[in-house]
């Protein structure tokens, strides 16, 4: 029901005997009930096209695209440390989905990604070497709650590698609105030649007042002394717990998922509280299957059987495209069929754990779920889909 009293969310979360599944649906309660709204839903619906405006090189890895409405008029404000989610049908049948993280805050109207080449990454080989300026792309709005929040708590910024692009996006936030905040600034790479965007942001945290910056090279070597400051070696959780950050703190962190895991422990040893630690992956999330014994995991695949006949289903985070079969009841068994990890709780559009962005497309429910999703998601465990669509999992 609306208008739910937070007192009375914080008093259901104090039940110990309470589900996983309950206890992940009542906390997003809790959090929308505090912010006074539920959250905004995405910008645009399915899928627009945005101009290329610009190509830069950051590194021999790393190449920026900058984008921009065709029409020239500004794009929508977005949120330091959201996503964008591309569509790229020139690369292959069907069009690969993938999601970057916004690099900075929008400039001139614009949007910026930074984006790695991988070794074998056809979507980031195609856009780190072919995409060119005045070419259109396909994208869905920006999405994503590894945001800044509002306070006036120190902010300690954790990344690795490429994971530095969300990171980067809240440090330009906090240097633009926030410049009173304590800003930590901390990032671990081989060697500084494998460092993009470095120069901003060493720019960005030595103009703030309270900022510090702890820069780690595993692999550097003594000429590359003259780049600048850092520390030689690997950032590990005892380097990170050595610099005593403060207990206060809203953390956020970025980067493989062994580092994340790393990092989070180490700042739960330094006294920051679990639920004031973000963390931010583009790989499938864990799956939330409560009562379900574990069991090992396996890669996504398509499923077994025939090809169904139904509308082509897409997800964007495990690289799955498939028609939706004829022997499926919802969108939840397909992704268990495709080993896709789910979320889910109630299986019967009670619970909303199952509450998956839904980027392109719409969804038929059978049950009818208790309440609807916000704007832009879709209740998986009791959806199937009217037309061809794509799930953020």
């Amino acid at each position: 029901m609306p208008h739910r009293d937070p007192d009375e969310l914080r008093l259901a979360l104090s039940i110990p005997a309470l589900s996983p599944g309950w206890r992940n649906s009542f906390h997003d309660l809790l959090a929308d009930a505090d912010r006074g709204t539920a959250a905004a839903g995405p910008t645009w619906t399915g899928f627009r096209p945005l101009h290329v405006d610009e190509v830069v090189a950051e590194n021999s890895y790393v190449t920026s695209l900058y984008l921009s409405s065709p029409d020239g008029t500004p794009l929508p404000e977005v949120r330091a440390g959201q996503y964008l989610t591309l569509r790229l049908p020139a690369v292959a049948q069907p069009a690969p989905v993938r999601s970057y993280s916004l690099s900075s805050t929008p400039v001139d109207g614009r949007y910026r990604i930074s984006v790695k080449h991988e070794p074998h990454g056809t979507v980031s080989g195609y856009l780190t070497t072919r995409a060119h300026p005045g070419e259109l792309l396909d994208a869905a709005a920006p999405r994503g709650e590894f945001v800044l929040t509002d306070g006036s708590e120190p902010v300690i910024l954790v990344s690795a590698g490429i994971g530095l692009t969300p990171v980067l996006a809240i440090l330009h936030e906090l240097a633009a609105h926030h410049r009173e905040r304590e800003v930590w600034w901390i990032h671990g790479a081989r060697r500084p030649e494998e460092h993009p965007l470095a120069a901003e942001a060493h720019d960005l945290v030595t103009a703030l007042p309270h900022g510090h910056e702890h820069v780690y090279y595993s692999s550097a070597v003594p000429r590359d002394r003259h780049g600048g400051d850092f520390s030689h070696g690997r950032l590990t959780a005892d380097i990170l717990t050595a610099l005593s950050p403060p207990a206060d703190a809203i953390a956020y962190l970025c980067g493989p998922a062994a580092f994340m895991a790393d990092m989070r422990q180490a700042l739960e040893s330094a006294g920051i509280e679990a639920d004031r630690i973000h963390v931010e992956a583009f790989s499938p999330l864990p799956s939330t299957n409560p009562g379900v014994t574990p069991r090992s995991a396996a890669s996504p695949h398509q499923p077994a059987g025939a090809p169904g006949t139904g509308p082509q289903v897409s997800f964007a985070r495990s690289g799955i495209a498939t028609p939706f079969p004829d022997d499926r009841r919802s969108l939840l068994e397909l992704a268990e069929a495709c080993d896709v990890p789910t979320r889910w709780s109630c299986r019967t559009g009670v619970c909303h754990t199952c509450a998956t962005p839904l980027l392109s497309g719409t969804v038929t429910y059978e049950p009818e779920p208790l309440e609807s999703p916000p704007p832009g998601e879709a209740l998986i465990c009791c959806a199937r889909p009217d037309d061809d669509i794509v799930l953020d999992m």
